[in-house]
């Protein structure tokens, strides 16, 4: 059984990675408005996959017998000065999950948890990609500099990426119930 202060603060993160989405698909619409499509769609595939969190942490809370709670998802920005700021405020977003994710890692040991401390593991790791990601793409925009020219080859790169259900398994369990 998950504990109410485990149920809180994961509920809690369901509401933060709906917030995510929220705040990715804000910046995705600003690249696509600045001409960006490739860049919109890395932003909106990753709308998608914290979606995709928000759901599985909200499904682990059922399993465990906890109770989810529901708070608001606030207005996100959704104009910015550049592509870089976008990037930029991307990591620091995700630098901000990592500290959330940690805390839920640390309430899942302090209450020998390790129901939720194995789940909440996935998380921890996702996180190193999800920062490394716009670490990688912050490092090619300061390259390219403030050359829209050279950052068309980004968007190019950009608009390769594809979304993949985290978590197909869950998705046809849900699908099958």
């Amino acid at each position: 059984m998950l504990s109410e202060a485990l149920s809180k603060a994961l509920s809690e993160q369901v509401n933060a990675e709906y917030y995510s989405a929220y705040l990715y698909q804000a910046m995705s619409a600003y690249a696509d408005r600045a001409g960006f499509k490739g860049i919109a769609n890395w932003l909106s595939i990753q709308a998608k996959e914290e979606m995709a969190h928000g759901v599985h942490m909200y499904e682990h809370i059922l399993e465990r017998g906890g109770t989810p709670s529901f708070g608001d998802v606030k207005a996100p920005p959704s104009s910015y000065k550049s592509i870089r700021e976008v990037f930029e405020k991307v990591l620091a977003h995700e630098i901000h999950v990592t500290e959330r994710i940690n805390k839920i890692a640390s309430l899942s040991m302090q209450e020998n948890d390790h129901a939720t401390y194995n789940f909440i593991l996935w998380y921890v790791n996702e996180q190193i990609e999800e920062e490394k990601n716009a670490e990688d793409i912050i490092a090619k925009i300061a390259i390219m500099g403030d050359n829209t020219g050279l950052i068309y080859h980004l968007d190019m790169e950009l608009a390769g990426r594809t979304f993949t259900d985290p978590f197909p398994a869950a998705a046809a369990d849900t699908a099958a119930g």
